[in-house]
């Protein structure tokens, strides 16, 4: 049975007020988006470098609380932020709060103004990506162990980018979720290369939602070749003021392409 298709919407927590970000959540989800996102960084990644910006995980708190139906989650956590233990506690209390809507995003990390400006080891690539899956291991081991577990046991994982030796490897191992970048062709190549990795650990390629950002005034054509390239999440991105229409629009064509 072909993948139902499922439209977000990446609310970028810089350049509002915390009452316009969350009346932006809530209208959303009363549009009827499937998923509602946030980032993890620590400043605005454009316009005034230097402007107003949000903290991820504390706003998935309160945008849990501010919806009812749609899920929630950061696209994506960076892993160096965080102990993996404290995270996986962090993921359990806003599955909780939530009522099981949370999904884990999470990446090895990239921004290196963040790390350099709270402190955290910059590394390489490679270490990220180590630490990446040293963190993944520990937070599954704490979700079976911590009490009280997660509602949605196990909580789903996105894991995001499109590294074809490391970062896919890691999401034919641990995710529910991919996340990844890039036009139809590209993105056809390197679903084949995950692929190839399921084959490898021996997953079922098809147990992976293939999810994909595009931009908000993207075509039904656009819209429709990435589908054809394997995309049936297709997220939206944009910050204050949010645009309402194009939410609108893209829940329109999920509701046609699904019947």
């Amino acid at each position: 049975m072909a993948r139902k298709i499922r439209v977000g919407m990446q609310f970028h927590p810089q350049h509002t007020t915390i009452e316009s970000f969350l009346d932006g959540v809530r209208r959303a989800d009363e549009i009827g988006l499937d998923t509602l996102w946030n980032w993890d960084h620590f400043f605005p990644l454009y316009g005034d470098r230097d402007g107003p910006h949000f903290e991820g995980w504390t706003l998935l708190s309160a945008m849990a609380m501010a919806t009812k139906r749609a899920e929630v989650g950061c696209l994506v956590t960076c892993n160096s932020y965080r102990n993996a233990a404290l995270l996986s506690n962090m993921a359990k209390t806003v599955d909780h709060i939530s009522g099981g809507r949370l999904i884990l995003g999470i990446g090895a990390g990239w921004n290196q103004r963040d790390y350099r400006e709270y402190g955290y080891e910059f590394g390489t690539a490679g270490s990220r990506l180590d630490q990446l899956e040293r963190g993944l291991e520990t937070i599954k081991q704490r979700w079976a162990m911590d009490v009280p577990r997660p509602l949605r046991d196990p909580i789903p994982i996105l894991i995001g980018g499109g590294g074809e030796q490391k970062t896919l490897r890691l999401v034919a191992e641990y995710a529910d979720i991919w996340h990844s970048f890039g036009d139809a062709e590209t993105q056809q190549r390197k679903s084949q290369v995950l692929r190839d990795w399921c084959a490898r650990v021996g997953r079922d390629p098809d147990e992976i939602e293939h999810a994909t950002e595009m931009r908000a005034h993207s075509s039904e054509q656009e819209l429709d070749a990435m589908v054809a390239a394997g995309a049936t999440h297709i997220i939206l991105g944009g910050e204050d003021p949010f645009d309402f229409a194009a939410m609108e629009r893209l829940v329109n064509w999920r509701d046609t392409r699904n019947g």
